[in-house]
């Protein structure tokens, strides 16, 4: 248990600020997260270097495609989050603490960063639940990961403060946000959170230059409408900048929405059509059998520069950043 960042105290109970939530709790109480709770007066963070979770991905599982393609990230997870999808593929993390426990397994940042390098990881991935539940470690890990010369990923909802994006300005180098829909009324009903503070921290993101890619898990019957895919490709294009990738990922029912079906081939193909449409140079396909759709291509000449299968990296033509046929820029960190 460890004293928790950014929260005020009011009366009895204290505000916690690190997300749009700011949820006011009271004496014994915990936010909606689950993670964070009032001890006398105190906010104390209950998952600082408690992991649930410890692996070695490529990076390419984030999905991050335009960071560092082809290395190996070193991936931890607390239990907790600060939203509650009905889809959440991985809801035994997330709404594991619903039930009051909080499990895992102790660790030290020095020890993960030690990890890590043990691994030949180039960097620390905080993803699997909502790494804003623990920015507390977060940040001391990815500040000693920083000073090792490792790179340093959020996976994240998006759904946190100003504040709490401010304190990873020290060690935040590039993430994956996911943008669940276009809708308020999808985000309050099926997350129980809200679009806009999303939307505004993938423009904070791009304005300190934290390396950006968007996913969106396109659901069939609440998420899939041209209308709704095409204002999400245009608010990238638009807001974000034409360069930042797009990944429309296949749903599979999980969680609490198993009854609707996989999402049709035809849907996500018609996704990366409409975000072309808008503009966008780099779209990219999830969960398919589809691995042109998971290629990097030269946006001028079209040139192969990353050929992907799955996770795995067949051909790699970009460490320069240019393309060698034409010399084209191509957005990202290779």
């Amino acid at each position: 248990m460890k004293e928790a960042m950014l929260y005020s105290k009011e009366g009895g109970k204290v505000r916690c600020i690190l997300c749009p939530h700011n949820c006011l709790i009271s004496e014994g109480k915990r936010g909606i997260c689950m993670v964070r709770e009032n001890n006398f007066g105190v906010l104390n963070s209950l998952v600082y270097g408690v992991l649930s979770a410890a692996h070695i991905d490529p990076i390419e599982k984030k999905p991050l495609f335009h960071y560092k393609p082809g290395s190996n990230s070193y991936s931890i997870a607390t239990v907790g989050c600060n939203l509650r999808c009905e889809f959440c593929q991985n809801w035994d993390l997330s709404q594991g603490p619903k039930t009051g426990k909080v499990s895992g397994k102790k660790i030290s940042p020095k020890e993960v960063v030690e990890q890590a390098l043990e691994n030949d990881c180039e960097s620390i991935s905080f993803t699997y639940s909502e790494p804003t539940i623990f920015l507390e470690f977060a940040k001391d890990v990815g500040e000693l990961a920083r000073s090792e010369g490792l790179g340093n990923v959020f996976v994240s909802n998006g759904f946190m403060s100003k504040e709490a994006f401010d304190e990873t300005e020290s060690f935040l180098d590039a993430a994956n946000i996911d943008i669940k829909s276009f809708s308020e009324g999808f985000y309050e009903k099926y997350c129980g959170g809200r679009l806009k503070p999303v939307l505004d921290t993938c423009k904070r993101m791009v304005e300190r230059g934290v390396w950006l890619e968007v996913t969106t898990l396109i659901i069939p019957g609440l998420n899939d409408s041209e209308k709704e895919l095409s204002q999400i490709a245009s608010f990238i294009c638009d807001e974000l900048g034409d360069g930042v990738p797009w990944h429309v990922s296949r749903f599979h029912p999980d969680y609490k929405l198993t009854d609707i079906p996989p999402t049709p081939m035809e849907s996500i193909l018609r996704a990366v059509e409409l975000g072309r449409d808008a503009g966008l140079k780099f779209v990219y396909s999830g969960n398919t059998p589809y691995g042109e759709y998971e290629n990097t291509n030269c946006p001028k000449c079209g040139l192969t520069l990353v050929e992907r299968v799955g996770y795995s990296i067949y051909k790699k033509d970009i460490s320069s950043g240019t393309c060698p046929e034409c010399s084209t820029r191509i957005e990202g960190f290779f």
